[in-house]
């Protein structure tokens, strides 16, 4: 039985289409697994606290006030979701050339030395392994080639965060030009759909 957690963070909701491909993920990782368990995050609906005074003492050392205290309960089962996790589905839409700041909220609190990494002579070393990231990019531009690609600081800081608590195993499934008109954004998403059923089928 494998188990999925399901993050999601677009502000437009229903009429997202990375919460869409995160759904579609969902259903066809589960088809092909069906006792597959899912746990499902919506950042955008209930999004977690940015970094304060607070957070950072809560995150960094040892909670000293019921405020800090709540921060790391709240960071605790958010870590835990995350190592119990074999598969990891993120929906990232650009947002001014990088994610929303709740998806980064989010690894603000699982990014912890120590819990999700460590530090060492040889450098940091990740202690989050052997699991599984697809990431579903949406973006209204073309950023994974030609001139724009200069400007994606999406991608890379998703996977520099990812690799740096030790998922090396991702996958990016990107939906681009959905700002292009009607035909573009339909075949992206066809795009992008085709890709998820693959890799579900090569998880099966």
């Amino acid at each position: 039985m494998s188990r999925i957690l399901a993050l999601t963070s677009s502000a437009v909701a229903g009429a997202s289409v990375s919460n869409e491909l995160v759904k579609t993920a969902i259903a066809k990782l589960t088809a092909a697994d069906p006792s597959a368990t899912v746990v499902e995050r919506d950042l955008a609906t209930d999004p977690l606290p940015h970094l304060t005074q607070d957070g950072v003492s809560a995150l960094r050392g040892e909670p000293a006030t019921p405020a800090q205290v709540a921060i790391r309960q709240l960071s605790d089962t958010l870590v835990e979701e995350l190592k119990a996790a074999d598969v990891i589905i993120i929906g990232a839409p650009m947002y001014n050339f990088g994610i929303p700041t709740t998806l980064k909220a989010w690894f603000d609190h699982v990014l912890r030395a120590g819990v999700t990494f460590r530090y060492t002579e040889k450098g940091p070393e990740g202690l989050v392994t052997g699991k599984r990231a697809i990431v579903i990019e949406t973006r209204g531009g073309l950023y994974s080639e030609g001139p724009a690609m200069i400007m994606d600081s999406q991608e890379p800081h998703l996977r520099g965060m990812l690799g740096f608590i030790g998922i090396s195993d991702v996958t990016f499934v990107r939906a681009e030009k959905l700002g292009f008109g009607p035909e573009a954004r339909d075949a992206a998403v066809a795009a992008a759909t085709a890709q998820l059923a693959e890799l579900a089928a090569r998880a099966a």
